[in-house]
């Protein structure tokens, strides 16, 4: 469940609530196709915008439809009584995994991370993605904090955040990672665009947001790295290199959104405000971008 493809899909939503017909959908997509697993309520899920019953429902419907494929649940709050909360109920529900990003208002200490996370692992038996993310949460691990936390009962993984472009130091860092961790603890990349050079670093799977949506592209590049094609692997993530433009300027969540809507799967608008969809000539530009890559089809 913690290595290969694992695809986040949106939790397309509007403030009369999150459109569950459509979410449905998208979560039968991915379990027609051939990922490994699916994240739901993660960053591209929305999590930190819903109501912990939202969450609960949606992680339900989720299960409903994926069809046997594993699912991992976003767990991340503020207060670590409701972190708590819904790790118990994800595990009640039958959630294979469970992803927890250290959430906060006020900025934490690494023990206070430290302390959430043996709090949980305490509680649950599910085992557990540590979600490495700083660019929502504003944390930062150190490896030796990374290292204390994977010793943890429950840990199985360590989604981590978008590797420098330079393969070398690519590598570089997953060993110096690899080297902190527990063995059985697997190492997940995320950030679409380096997704390929931690792959080939030795990583054991790719948190994909690309794969929520287009899972048969990213599966594509799976595919070569699994088969030792390195050089194919690498120009497959390069065609691709228009659509990572696209999140870098925008974000992720607002390229799948407009995207989904694009194919049809959910409304014009499916962000919680205050984020808001991309129109006009931003629209016309992933338009022709998805376009271009062939993605508008909706197979």
């Amino acid at each position: 469940m913690f290595k290969g493809l694992s695809a986040f899909p949106l939790t397309p939503l509007s403030e009369a609530g999150i459109d569950f017909r459509a979410f449905a959908g998208l979560v039968e997509r991915l379990a027609d196709s051939d990922v490994d697993s699916m994240g739901v309520l993660g960053s591209t899920g929305s999590y930190a915008y819903l109501e912990k019953h939202e969450r609960k429902r949606a992680l339900r419907e989720a299960l409903a439809h994926a069809g046997g494929v594993p699912v991992i649940a976003g767990i991340g709050a503020l207060r670590t009584r409701d972190v708590l909360e819904l790790a118990l109920d994800a595990e009640d529900a039958g959630a294979a995994g469970l992803l927890l990003a250290p959430v906060s208002y006020q900025p934490l200490k690494d023990h206070e991370v430290h302390g959430l996370f043996e709090t949980v692992c305490a509680a649950v038996r599910t085992p557990i993605c540590v979600y490495d993310n700083p660019g929502t949460t504003h944390f930062r691990f150190t490896d030796a904090l990374h290292g204390r936390i994977a010793a943890l009962p429950n840990v199985a993984s360590i989604k981590i955040p978008r590797l420098a472009d330079d393969p070398a130091e690519a590598a570089t860092r997953v060993a110096a990672l690899r080297a902190c961790v527990p063995a059985h603890v697997t190492l997940g990349v995320s950030g679409d665009a380096s997704a390929v050079r931690g792959l080939l670093a030795g990583c054991d799977g790719w948190y994909s947001v690309t794969a929520g949506l287009f899972p048969e592209v990213a599966l594509q590049i799976m595919r070569a790295v699994g088969s030792g094609d390195e050089e194919g692997a690498i120009a497959l993530s390069a065609r691709l290199a228009p659509l990572w433009s696209l999140y870098d300027r925008f974000g992720g969540i607002r390229v799948m959104a407009c995207a989904a809507a694009l194919l049809g799967l959910c409304g014009e608008d499916c962000l919680p405000l205050p984020l808001q969809g991309l129109r006009g000539g931003e629209r016309e530009e992933v338009t022709a971008v998805l376009g271009g890559l062939g993605l508008l089809s909706n197979n």
